[in-house]
């Protein structure tokens, strides 16, 4: 599977250039004169990414100070540790890509941990919403798939595995790492991130596929995604069980379906900022929060690039079909 950038996953949060402190210190100098910080600071609260940046950042301050006990070091380490396991010895080469270091991706971590810690606050759990979820939930499941270009392609792999003898998966780890035209798992047998009926970073087509399969089962029919055509292979599908038994899974899921939800994040986001008594100096950027603090004044405005924008979008570990 196609991974998706580190950005995406942890919810497009903007990338964090610094607004900086105003003043008449060289940030650069040159031969035609030198770049102050009152320079620099004027040139970028201008820009839609520095407005961004500069949402971001009162985003954070207010989300630490109302959720910051609900959210330790060792939840944004473990976090990352899963990425880092995910994309295993390319993880250093994925970060550079996204212009990321470990300091900088585990403070994005952590903005979407505090975030998720207020959506968490105001969802709803009555036995209405948790019922509601519990017809659509799915545990999650780990999967394997060998993807090509054509779908006679993918019919000639699900041949072979019907007439191979002996260990399916084996013989199907051996199809993906030879026939698979996914660099990213084919060399792990076509390894795909575990995941559930929430995700919204795997093709819809390949869930559905997926949560038909027993533990052991293929798909006897080519699985037509985005990316072309896939095999899938059932490592591992749990008993879905008891709903009693899922509880505080349920309400995992709501509060990522919330978090996926445009409406819901800024309402989350406006009742986050009224309380943190935000105040904005600078009288150039007084409104950059008005479609939050004021969204009536803003009707039909439509967000761009900031903080609560992206924090509505998809906020999931997994890669994308």
């Amino acid at each position: 599977m196609k991974s998706k950038k580190l950005l995406a996953i942890i919810a497009g949060i903007a990338v964090m250039m610094p607004l900086a402190a105003c003043g008449n210190k060289a940030v650069a100098t040159t031969s035609g004169g030198k770049i102050t910080q009152d320079e620099y600071y004027s040139s970028m609260k201008s820009t839609s990414q520095g407005k961004a940046v500069l949402q971001q950042m009162i985003l954070d301050k207010v989300l630490q100070k109302q959720y910051g006990k609900e959210v330790s070091k060792a939840d944004v380490n473990k976090e990352y540790n899963s990425y880092k396991s995910q994309y295993g010895s390319s993880f250093s080469a994925v970060l550079e890509q996204q212009g990321l270091t470990e300091k900088s991706f585990k403070d994005q971590i952590k903005s979407r941990l505090l975030l998720q810690a207020a959506v968490r606050h105001y969802s709803t759990f009555s036995n209405s919403a948790i019922n509601k979820q519990w017809k659509k939930y799915e545990p999650k499941v780990q999967t394997a798939e060998i993807l090509v270009g054509s779908e006679d392609d993918a019919n000639d792999i699900i041949n072979q595995l019907n007439s191979a003898s002996g260990n399916k998966y084996k013989k199907f780890k051996k199809l993906a790492k030879s026939k698979s035209t996914d660099s990213s798992n084919k060399s792990t047998g076509g390894i795909v991130p575990a995941f559930d009926n929430t995700s919204t970073s795997v093709d819809s087509a390949y869930k559905k596929a997926a949560f038909k399969l027993k533990t052991g089962e293929y798909t006897k029919e080519p699985v037509k995604t985005d990316n072309g055509y896939q095999v899938i292979y059932m490592v591992k599908h749990p008993a879905k069980g008891a709903k009693s038994a899922h509880i505080s899974d349920l309400k995992t899921q709501i509060v990522e379906q919330n978090m996926n939800n445009q409406s819901f994040m800024e309402k989350v986001i406006s009742k986050v900022l009224k309380k943190g008594n935000v105040s904005i100096k600078d009288k150039d950027l007084q409104n950059i929060l008005s479609q939050y603090l004021n969204p009536s004044a803003n009707s039909g405005a439509t967000t761009s690039n900031s903080s609560s924008s992206s924090a509505s979008s998809s906020a999931s570990s997994d890669s994308s079909n």
